[in-house]
């Protein structure tokens, strides 16, 4: 399939020929259409899958086609909200490329930086506004946008929201616009309390799911280490200088752990940078733009921050902490072996995470290829170590005390 059948306009099928991009992806082929006919639409699909493109192009296409209809002054049209600054910039860069050929006005606003130049922005006037949820409520309240013309709203990486916190604000938000809208959620997966928000806020709307397919997942290599928990840095330490080549992409769990792993990997002499929430707006952006360019070749991240890397050829992904979901495995892992280009992952698994390997083989119905000669193995015995909590014990029989559970740490 070309994007000639998807029935685009000249001016954004021109756009699209400038960009080098020939055939539409799955999630593109599905949700182009619907969006095209109006309706609302949920739909799921991990990185890299052109998720942004699906809704951009025929939120265009739409707004393009009444260009010519006598115009609201500056009235706000289509209004996306994303979860980070990261990919509110990345959605921005997407409507400018497709949209160049028309006169559609796109501006992006959100926290961690200066507010008067996205005053500046607001005041010209838009067609198209990119927002994250904090800095759209704080310029709302201040009269300095109306979002009474809205027709068609988006929510984007709705299960990152979510787990950010910002389930309140993007009830708000979408309450603010008119009921006779256009919506349409997109999620890396779809969890119950997205289900339930979509639910709240969609009108009978169009389903879409894009599994990753084996054909994805054959461009990648997969290995499992199975490791002690006090030995994965030393092990991590390893396969970067034994195995591990060219731009390499670290997921750590915590803040915590991210820092905690940047600072032994600078010791070692390693080029790393780091990509966290408390990091600021400048940091993470000189953090991403070194490691685009080759300054530094390793990356570690959080998964939310790691939500707004868009890197077309990374070469490794380390899960130094597996996820306890299998979709954000797949999610993580889909971020190389691209294009075309395969890449390899490797993951470290501790005692307590051997569940999460049984629920992600389920999930891709793959078995993770095991590499055993390794360092620092795995007891194939071991369990997860019960940690009694200090001040917990209790002499039996004591009078107007019962016994308390001991409560269990995993590590």
């Amino acid at each position: 399939m070309s994007f000639k059948t998807l029935n685009l306009n000249k001016a954004l099928q021109k756009a699209i020929d400038e960009a080098g991009y020939t055939e539409p992806t799955l999630i593109q082929q599905r949700t182009i259409p619907v969006v095209l006919e109006q309706k609302d639409v949920i739909a799921s699909a991990q990185t890299g899958t052109g998720k942004t493109a699906a809704f951009a192009l025929p939120i265009l296409q739409l707004l393009f086609s009444k260009q010519d209809a006598p115009k609201r002054s500056k009235t706000i049209k289509a209004l996306i909200v994303s979860p980070t600054r990261e990919l509110a910039l990345q959605i921005a860069k997407n409507f400018k490329v497709y949209g160049k050929h028309t006169n559609l006005r796109t501006g992006v606003i959100f926290g961690g930086t200066s507010i008067e130049p996205q005053k500046d922005i607001l005041a010209k006037g838009l067609d198209i506004l990119i927002a994250t949820p904090g800095r759209l409520l704080d310029l709302h309240k201040q009269d300095l946008l109306n979002l009474d013309y809205v027709e068609i709203f988006v929510l984007d990486e709705a299960d990152l929201m979510l787990a950010m916190g910002f389930i309140d604000d993007v009830k708000k938000i979408e309450r603010l616009c008119p009921e006779n809208k256009q919506n349409l959620l997109f999620s890396a997966t779809i969890p119950y309390k997205v289900e339930q928000l979509a639910k709240t806020i969609l009108n009978t709307p169009e389903r879409i799911d894009v599994t990753p397919s084996s054909s994805v997942l054959d461009q990648v290599s997969q290995r499992l280490y199975y490791v002690p928990k006090r030995y994965k840095i030393p092990l991590c330490l390893h396969i970067l200088k034994t195995e591990a080549q060219g731009s390499i992409l670290i997921f750590r769990r915590t803040k915590f752990g991210v820092d905690k792993l940047y600072e032994r990997l600078v010791e070692f002499g390693y080029k790393v940078e780091r990509l966290h929430g408390n990091r600021t707006q400048t940091e993470r952006q000189n953090a991403l733009a070194d490691f685009k360019r080759g300054k530094v070749t390793i990356l570690i991240a959080t998964d939310v921050a790691a939500r707004g890397i868009d890197i077309d050829q990374l070469d490794v992904v380390i899960n130094f902490d597996l996820p306890n979901v299998a979709e954000t495995y797949v999610h993580r892992i889909g971020r190389t072996g691209r294009a075309g280009h395969y890449g390899t992952t490797f993951s470290l698994c501790s005692a307590d995470e051997k569940s999460y390997v049984k629920t992600i083989e389920a999930f891709t119905n793959i078995q993770i290829p095991v590499v055993e000669d390794h360092p620092h193995p795995l007891d194939k015995n071991a369990k997860p170590i019960i940690h009694k909590k200090k001040g917990s014990k209790h002499k039996k029989g004591r009078k107007g005390q019962g016994s308390k559970k001991k409560k269990k740490r995993w590590y």
